[in-house]
Order: C-alpha cells, then sequence, then structure tokens
C-alpha cells in the first residue's frame, strides 16, 4: 500500500495498531487510546464511533474486542479516505467499517439499522471558537463541531443508541457541566473518571459513561495520574493503558 502525500505511518497501541494519519492535520493522540480502553461489550455487540477521524478510537477498541463489530462517522472526506486505509492495513474489513455523515444532517439509513449497544466519540474540544486559542487551520475540521455542538452530538446518541445502551465519551474537564447538561433526562447510571496530568494538579480531561434510561446514582471515579511527580514519564498504571497492557474500569 503506497503511502500518500502528507500522510505518516505511526504505530500506536505498543505497536498493535498501525495508523496513518496526516502530517499537519488531525493526529490521534493520548485521548484516542484512552477511550478506547475504557470500552467494554459483549461478544457479537455493535458499537458505533462519532467523528472518528483517521479510525485511531475504533481501530485500538476492535483489537481488544475481537468479537464486536465498529462503524466510525466522519464529516471530512480525507479523514474516511484514511480511515478506510488503516482499517484494511490492520486487517479489520470484516468487522470495522466508515461511513462519511454529517452530524447535523439526516443520517443514512444504513445507520439508523444499526442500533448499537454503545456510542462512543472524543468530540471537538473547541465548541466555541472565541473562548479558546484556536488550532492550526489544517486542524480546525476536526476541533471545531461548527452545527453540531456537543449537546447534539449526545441526543443523535440517544436516538441512534439501543434501550439500555451505553454512552462513553472524553472531553476536556471544564466541559464537564455542558456534559452534564445534556445528559439530563436522556442519560443516567453517570460515572465520571477524572484524568490529571499528575497527582495534586487538577484534571485536565474527563471520562464520562453513562446508560440510556440508566437509574443509579452518579459516581465519580478515583482519577488517572498520568505522569510521576519526579520526571515526565508516564505512571505504570497510565503506560499500561498506552500500550494496551490495561484497561480502564468504569464500572
Amino acid at each position: 500500500m503506497t503511502q500518500p502525500e502528507g500522510v505518516t505511518l505511526d504505530k500506536i497501541l505498543g505497536g498493535q495498531v498501525a495508523l496513518e494519519q496526516a502530517a499537519n492535520g488531525y493526529r490521534a493522540g493520548m485521548d484516542a487510546i484512552l477511550l478506547a480502553a475504557c470500552l467494554t461489550a459483549e461478544p457479537g455487540q455493535k458499537l458505533i464511533e462519532f467523528g472518528c477521524g483517521p479510525g485511531a478510537v475504533m481501530l485500538c477498541a476492535a483489537h481488544r474486542l475481537p468479537e464486536c463489530s465498529f462503524t466510525g462517522l466522519d464529516i471530512d472526506p480525507e479523514a474516511v479516505s484514511l480511515a478506510e486505509r488503516n482499517i484494511s492495513m490492520n486487517r479489520q474489513q470484516d468487522r470495522v467499517a466508515v461511513v462519511a455523515a454529517d452530524l447535523a444532517a439526516p443520517l443514512p439509513a444504513s445507520i439508523l439499522s444499526i442500533k448499537p449497544k454503545q456510542i462512543f466519540f472524543n468530540p471537538p474540544y473547541f465548541d466555541d471558537p472565541n473562548s479558546l486559542r484556536l488550532p492550526k487551520i489544517e486542524k480546525r475540521r476536526a476541533w471545531l463541531s461548527g452545527d453540531a455542538p456537543l449537546k447534539h452530538w449526545i441526543h443523535t446518541a440517544a436516538q441512534l443508541i439501543a434501550p439500555r445502551g451505553r454512552l462513553t465519551l472524553i472531553h476536556r474537564a471544564d466541559a464537564l457541566p455542558d456534559i452534564m447538561a445534556s445528559l439530563t433526562d436522556v442519560f443516567g447510571s453517570i460515572v465520571i473518571k477524572p484524568v490529571q496530568p499528575r497527582a495534586g494538579q487538577a484534571a485536565k480531561r474527563v471520562i464520562v459513561t453513562a446508560r440510556k434510561a440508566g437509574r443509579s446514582p452518579l459516581r465519580l471515579l478515583a482519577p488517572l495520574i498520568m505522569h510521576d511527580d519526579s520526571q515526565s514519564a508516564h505512571t505504570s498504571e497510565a503506560n499500561a493503558v498506552l500500550r494496551g497492557q490495561a484497561v480502564i474500569d468504569l464500572r
């Protein structure tokens, strides 16, 4: 497979997943691997990812959940093309697929018919382009939600997901109020996992999972600490997750 111009070939999850991605555009990083490490599913279940980009999250999840099937949606034709190449390169064509779709528009009938048991996403982090410094122009499609803000992503998930299905996402910690407000009246049994750069520092990310029509009380879990205090190296727990040797238990 000839590598397109402007695209790099990287290995993630401790080298277990190969990923072509744009050299100057959105590039999958820590958040993608953390989100994939949170997903749980029974054999035969179907999962959907919103805004899948080049496919990092669903390919990492598919590697760990070999008896489940995955469908990724993305608005960007270049991301869809890269995801298709990555699915083929990782030999996951039999149970991983990508579909060009805009969450702000009616979804294809093929997606509406899936009724997944879980929907997951690493949503655009800059819903308000005036509130934070904008990323480079090449990355803006992946980072700006445009006509489909976070609330719409969550409500679309609620419409698609099977009864008692689960929604899982990773986002900025300061977006937690918006996440909670958007989940209200649709999802319950909410579990929150803060992600801190170091012990004693404020969380920069939160991982949130919730069940459709869930009734259990909200639970706030102990944080995942990414780095040791004395050095820049990852903690043993974070390193194991990033290398695909451990999962993040949100139960």
